[in-house]
């Protein structure tokens, strides 16, 4: 299948390009290449004859057009989307541009290519969404988020990924545009671009800087180990049902103060301190505005429809992030020069 990746570049765009080159697809990889991309991230298949890149801003219809005309793929997998909650409270005017504009070129751009190629029953579109949509869940464990939840979003960014769930939904069902969606809880793991928690505490610890918690710590997140997620988005594009949304969840519930004393213990054994543990460093900060309490995805549907699970414990991938992150300085260190890395965002609300 030959596969055309918006974002690719971005943190889990690339581990989708890496997984389905390992996997014998062709890959066109799209992406603007703004402040999060970097193609080091696809270094390791950039050499392989199925591969190919093309630097263009999904912002670009034009440009769209034209890479699929050159390209002829089977698949869009649209994963190109600004995605820091925090920066979207300080300038929403990015998610909208990108995450709803954006969407909106995509889906014209694909539906041209499709109806001027005859509308192949082969050809889709798998839009990539977030957990996010669906807002805040009580912490009451028998209650998580379903493909049936209602979407209640509750930041800007949370919003403008709403938006565009709600544009592939509507161009199937009025132009009938074939399409795949999913919603994923939290990524992590290697090539996480170091804005976001887990890679913030790693680097935070080795550097011997504050450990930022965000309120009491209580808030809860459902961990999926990135190159899980990758997995799973193949899956769904080469078996999922047309029309049909599937939510992609790591069975990893844990508060963030969890999380992140686990990742300290993890860090004291693989890099012990002088004197005192990594924990020690753990400091809560004034919340973000609109923090939601807690996200948990019901993964029975594409357990169920589509035979896939998650393979990798929060603590198993912990620890292969950890050391990802201690093994790769050269790859990590320049990116903290780019604009907002290391700042408090998301506090002008």
């Amino acid at each position: 299948m030959k596969l055309l990746v918006t974002g690719g570049a971005g943190f889990i765009g690339s581990a989708v390009v890496r997984r389905a080159i390992a996997s014998g697809h062709q890959v066109v990889n799209v992406d603007a290449l703004t402040y999060a991309a970097c193609l080091e991230n696809v270094a390791s298949v950039a050499d392989s004859p199925n591969y190919a890149f093309e630097q263009v801003d999904i912002r670009d219809r034009a440009a769209l057009d034209l890479v699929l005309a050159t390209h002829g793929p089977d698949a869009i997998m649209h994963l190109a989307a600004e995605s820091h909650v925090d920066r979207s409270i300080d300038g929403p005017g990015d998610f909208i541009e990108t995450n709803i504009t954006g969407t909106f070129n995509v889906l014209e751009a694909a539906r041209k290519y499709w109806s001027e190629n005859g509308k192949p029953d082969t050809f889709r579109v798998h839009h990539i969404s977030t957990d996010e949509v669906f807002g805040s869940l009580p912490k009451d464990p028998e209650i998580q988020f379903t493909e049936l939840t209602p979407y209640d979003p509750r930041s800007p960014y949370s919003a403008s990924k709403a938006a565009s769930d709600h544009l592939v939904r509507a161009w199937a069902e009025t132009y009938g545009l074939p399409v795949v969606l999913t919603n994923c809880s939290n990524n992590y793991g290697p090539f996480h671009f170091p804005e976001k928690l887990v890679p913030v505490i790693i680097l935070n610890a080795l550097a011997g800087k504050p450990l930022p918690i965000y309120g009491d710590g209580s808030n809860i997140r459902d961990w999926l180990y990135v190159e899980d997620h990758a997995d799973a988005l193949l899956v769904v594009v080469e078996k999922g049902a047309l029309g049909r949304s599937y939510n992609i969840g790591g069975e990893n519930e844990r508060t963030n103060l969890e999380l992140v004393q686990t990742l300290c213990g993890i860090l004291d054994e693989l890099r012990p301190k002088d004197s005192g543990t990594y924990a020690d460093q753990i400091t809560f900060v004034t919340d973000r505005p609109g923090h939601d309490a807690r996200y948990a995805i019901d993964p029975t549907r594409i357990r169920d429809e589509l035979g896939w699970r998650p393979s990798v414990t929060v603590e198993e991938g912990l620890r292969r992030t950890a050391e990802w992150y201690l093994n790769n300085e050269a790859w990590w260190r320049p990116l903290q020069a780019r604009s907002g890395v290391g700042e408090r965002l998301g506090v002008k609300a």
